[in-house]
């Protein structure tokens, strides 16, 4: 008997309802809803092979809408995956399982992201496209696949998918499909309480090919992502889609999106569909056409490394080093003459200068590397010579002037770092981390080596004031989960920062750096590389320590000021320079005990908010920084206005005494 195609989107609708109904819990209106898209998808178009998940030139999607996680669950299953198993399944949304509410990276093969924040797999995916035209540039049509995405009325409501379809049709990212849930429903009901949207219009006034269709008709949904990938720009397709599609009493309502519809409407929903199966009973016939689906693309896939076999052997050699996030051999032997020249030509300049001449050293060696600004190029020198810019009509550039989008910018890196063979960085002020915030917090969630390049890190910047002077930024930073700040407080310590988030290849980085020049600090070379253990001392008390005071960034040279009028008067003082807490934490507590010493007055020193210096300097510390936001002066006179100075610590350290 053949089984229809209809019969298969039903096993989704099944499989997807069950195990929300059992976990009490989840959204089973979208996967319900798309099971006619993604069946046609997965059936005729998507190219990917289950039994080896991470084959390079496999076609990438993202389930943006990741509320609708069953949908994916389901055809990772039936399609033949490793994982998740039908027991998986039957375990959705519970501790210790796979299946979480939301697809999280690295859970199970087949999820290319951890998606759930709306809009965020949207924009993602313009990076996983654009990393498919760079590879393809590169080394021709060994890398040449698409991106599918499915989405719904939440992504395109948020504000970064404006960020996200502006820069994809500027960079006529034509391998890029996005499959729209067109259901006009939203939690708290018709989309047309909330929006009047023309959304065709707006793709289409961003470049995009666009087409509307029935999304519950297979004819029509072939047909439509068969053009779409003919049309050499982003495509958008409207899927008119039923939410809940199957539980006749609700679907097409805000009732179906985000809760279990309850045993009554299964019981109907199966007799709707003529679905008379047990709870998570798939037939053998339909799972096996699904079976067969999944190997369709098995041939292609061996093919595929047979082709890759006969590459130049230097191609395969460093693509593969790529792909396993290994860096160049020759890279520390550079950075370490680099480091002796600076130390022996100290240079006073502002870190966003020295992250400049640090980069103009790797960038040629670390090819991978790709570079950007969200329209701050001149301020955030994130260009080097050997960058050029990447273009609609050029993809072998290493450089992406990505406009004002700091949102879309960082999620754009996400999806560039998940593709697997290269290291995005980009840049913007400080500040503007709030825009950025959470796809840096998708990067620490996903472990990707993406690195946030954040210059005019204090109330050094000067005149611009307090709206562009962050002040809670740096700790607020630090509490979050997997990511490493660096504020280095010269050259050297910039040099080593970008080592450290070079290799650095399981989390994010994030660079705050001045706007300022300062002065060198490090004035005797070492060949260890002292950022990479977070903090150390970087100058030693004379006689017995009685003072220790712990800086960062630009305050390092404020605190060796200070030690040397501390040290003039007879109170011995050290100074440690730490340039990340995050990386210091995971250091041994043998070594975190030698470097925060034993002196009687400990003192932090920072040009930001005071909150969190006390795990360093202990309740009866001091704490040198900021207690409001800043001013609009130049920088020099804002650090005397805020008692952030040489003199401010001696005196601090004095009335201690």
């Amino acid at each position: 008997m053949t089984i229809s195609q209809s019969e298969m989107a039903n096993a989704i609708r099944a499989l997807s309802m069950d195990a929300v109904q059992k976990a009490n819990s989840g959204h089973p209106g979208m996967p319900m809803g798309m099971a006619d898209v993604a069946t046609v998808l997965f059936t005729r178009h998507l190219k990917y092979d289950p039994s080896w998940p991470d084959w390079p030139d496999r076609d990438r999607f993202i389930l943006s809408a990741g509320h609708g996680s069953m949908l994916l669950y389901s055809l990772l299953y039936l399609t033949g995956y490793a994982g998740p198993t039908l027991d998986d399944i039957k375990n959705f949304r519970q501790l210790g399982h796979p299946c979480a509410g939301h697809p999280e990276y690295g859970e199970l093969p087949g999820i290319e992201m951890t998606t759930g924040p709306l809009g965020q797999g949207l924009a993602s995916s313009v990076g996983f496209a654009l990393a498919e035209r760079l590879s393809h540039a590169r080394m021709g049509d060994i890398i040449d696949h698409h991106t599918y995405v499915m989405c719904g009325d939440g992504c395109l409501m948020e504000g970064i998918s404006h960020e996200a379809i502006s820069l994809a049709g500027h960079l006529g990212l034509g391998k890029l499909i996005v499959l729209w849930d067109d259901n006009g429903i939203c939690i708290d009901g018709s989309t047309s309480a909330t929006l009047s949207d023309d959304q065709i219009a707006r793709f289409a006034a961003s470049r995009w090919h666009t087409q509307a269709i029935n999304g519950h008709d297979a004819e029509e949904i072939d047909a439509a992502i068969a053009a779409a990938k003919l049309d050499n720009r982003p495509s958008l397709i409207a899927c008119r889609t039923t939410i809940g599609y199957g539980a006749p009493h609700k679907q097409g309502t805000s009732a179906v999106h985000g809760a279990p519809l309850g045993p009554d409407e299964i019981a109907a929903a199966r007799k709707f569909l003529d679905w008379p199966h047990a709870p998570f009973d798939i037939p053998a016939d339909i799972l096996e056409c699904w079976r067969r689906a999944g190997r369709v693309s098995r041939k292609a896939a061996q093919q595929w490394k047979a082709d890759f076999a006969r590459l130049d052997e230097n191609i395969r050699a460093d693509y593969s080093r790529r792909l396993n996030r290994q860096l160049p051999a020759e890279l520390d032997a550079a950075l370490e003459a680099y480091k002796k020249d600076l130390a022996e030509n100290p240079k006073k300049v502002a870190t966003r200068k020295a992250s400049e001449m640090a980069l103009t050293l790797l960038n040629p060696i670390v090819r991978e590397t790709i570079g950007g600004s969200a329209d701050l190029t001149g301020s955030n020198n994130t260009k080097t010579p050997d960058q050029a810019p990447v273009t609609a009509d050029d993809y072998s550039g290493r450089y992406l002037y990505y406009g004002v989008r700091e949102f879309g910018m960082a999620a754009v890196m996400n999806g560039l770092a998940l593709h697997g063979e290269y290291i995005p960085y980009g840049g913007t002020f400080m500040v503007f981390t709030d825009y950025c915030r959470s796809a840096i917090r998708l990067s620490a969630l996903m472990g990707q080596r993406v690195i946030y390049v954040m210059t005019h890190d204090s109330i050094g910047l000067g005149e611009d004031g307090p709206t562009h002077q962050p002040v809670e930024h740096l700790m607020s930073l630090r509490a979050m989960p997997n990511v490493a700040l660096y504020r280095p407080a010269d050259a050297v310590e910039t040099a080593e920062s970008w080592l450290c988030a070079l290799q650095d290849s399981g989390r994010p980085s994030i660079l705050a750096l001045t706007r300022q020049a300062l002065e060198p600090v490090r004035l005797t070379h070492s060949r260890e590389n002292l950022v990479a253990r977070g903090g150390y001392e970087l100058r030693a008390a004379e006689g017995e320590a009685k003072v220790t005071i712990i800086a960062t960034g630009s305050e390092v040279e404020i605190a060796v000021s200070a030690r040397e009028i501390l040290q003039s008067d007879g109170i011995g003082t050290r100074v440690v320079s730490m340039p990340s807490t995050d990386v210091f934490d995971q250091q041994p507590e043998e070594y975190r005990t030698e470097i925060l010493g034993s002196a009687a007055i400990n003192v932090a020193v920072e040009a930001g908010i005071k909150f969190g210096w006390e795990r360093y300097v202990g309740r009866d510390g001091i704490i040198i920084g900021m207690e409001t936001f800043g001013a609009s002066a130049p920088a020099k006179d804002l650090y005397e206005y805020f008692g952030i100075t040489a003199e401010a610590i001696v005196l601090a350290v004095k009335n201690k005494l």
